[in-house]
């Protein structure tokens, strides 16, 4: 399929996705719906202003329209003016996303305020909250992960605001090293918030992202860095920005794998995963394969020599396993799935330590099959995404492959069900 085919492919997807008409669409970008038609069918080029409103009509990551530039970031991994000006351009789009549900209309909670809405409250309108003990915000920490990692974001994102302004309220009510570990649970929440708004595709992970870093400089703890550092690389590669994104993990890699503490060494080994997949999105091929070919090493390491961290790791575990896992983005990316293949068929989803990783494998094999034509072993991951992580397959992306299969030339038995019991159709 030629890359005009594709973008057009992915366009009529996410559009259908969010139940939008082509003349709908059209009215965003100037387009009639005859001309949204044709470049659904590839055979019509946008122009580059018009490709950025299709974008952030649709919620779709700069680069799935191919409007991806690279760009550098500073030593001390400070944005510059400029990107503190993409930042604020970026809430405002996310903002004004927040107020779509990702839910069908009849759902019953499509009153409620979405995952994004509630982030950018917790932003720039935090609950007025009381200082708590150090050990009930840890409490209350742990709580807010596990529905990250059971894959519940509505519970999640229904719990983030009030941990958000219990965190920072403690915080600042300590000082010393009580201090530094509340500036560690503040930038862990503020993780949780990124990676909850990076499900929704919402922009609102740029500032949560920012806010995660800060918290994690001032706790001191390289481990939780490395964690807030990871997101942020996510929201860069997702703006199109994944050389600096792989630079930013690359370095924090570095100075994390030379630590003496086996936590710190398999975080690093995360971030190589990380910045491989995203070094695949900008078609780095050969940095891709390096820097998975360090993570798997990494890996290796670790495990011959029996490390086993006391608790596991925030949000991504170091395992073979994942490395697997990461093996078949990184090939699907690069437009390489077939290569990809080996890798899902060595991974046993209970190998996974959790709902949110399993859901990873299911929808990575999904983009794998769809990518390879097979739509009926594509619907099976789909399928299998849905009863382990029920909430994942509403996300944009998972909604946009099922829209594309459910208008795919060759029907596919229980697509249609699907996509309505998804809210697609």
């Amino acid at each position: 399929m030629s890359h005009q085919r594709r973008l057009g492919t992915a366009i009529r997807a996410a559009r259908c996705a969010r139940r939008m008409t082509q003349a709908q669409l059209g009215l965003v970008c100037g387009y009639s719906a005859s001309a949204i038609s044709r470049v659904e069918a590839g055979a019509l080029r946008p122009t580059e202003q018009a490709l950025l409103l299709i974008a952030r009509a649709l919620d779709l990551p700069l680069e799935a329209v191919g409007l991806g530039r690279p760009a550098t970031l500073t030593k001390d991994v400070t944005l510059n003016q400029e990107d503190a000006m993409l930042r604020r351009q970026l809430l405002v789009a996310g903002m004004a996303a927040a107020g779509a549900s990702a839910l069908p209309a009849a759902s019953a909670s499509a009153a409620r305020p979405d995952a994004s809405a509630r982030i950018v409250r917790a932003l720039y309108e935090p609950e007025t909250s009381v200082p708590t003990r150090l050990q009930q915000l840890k409490a209350s920490l742990t709580s807010a992960r596990a529905q990250f990692t059971t894959a519940r974001y509505r519970h999640l994102g229904d719990l983030l605001p009030g941990l958000l302004g219990s965190a920072q309220a403690t915080r600042d009510a300590l000082s010393g090293r009580s201090r530094e570990e509340a500036h560690a649970c503040v930038a862990r929440a503020w993780v949780l918030a990124t990676e909850l708004a990076l499900k929704a595709h919402s922009d609102v992970a740029w500032p949560a992202a920012d806010r995660a870093l800060a918290a994690a400089q001032g706790s001191g703890d390289p481990v939780v860095h490395g964690e807030a550092a990871r997101v942020l690389a996510i929201t860069m590669r997702r703006s199109g920005r994944p050389a600096a994104a792989v630079d930013l993990l690359r370095r924090t890699a570095g100075s994390l794998s030379t630590a003496r503490d086996d936590v710190s060494r398999a975080v690093a080994a995360t971030l190589l995963m990380t910045a491989a997949y995203t070094a695949a999105c900008g078609q780095r091929r050969s940095d891709a394969l390096d820097l998975m070919e360090g993570a798997s090493d990494a890996v290796d390491r670790l495990t011959s020599a029996g490390v086993r961290p006391n608790a596991p790791l925030f949000t991504v575990d170091a395992t073979s396993a994942q490395v697997n896992l990461y093996w078949i983005g990184v090939h699907t990316a690069m437009g390489t799935p077939d290569e990809g293949v080996p890798y899902a068929a060595r991974i046993a989803p209970g190998q996974l330590p959790t709902v949110e990783r399993m859901a990873r494998y299911g929808t990575d094999c999904a983009r794998m099959w769809h990518y390879l034509g097979d739509h009926r072993k594509t619907f099976a991951a789909l399928r299998f995404t849905e009863q382990v992580a029920p909430e994942e397959v509403r996300r944009p992306a998972l909604r946009a492959l099922t829209a594309d299969l459910l208008y795919a030339p060759a029907a596919v038995a229980g697509v249609r069900e699907f996509a309505a019991r998804t809210g697609v159709s």
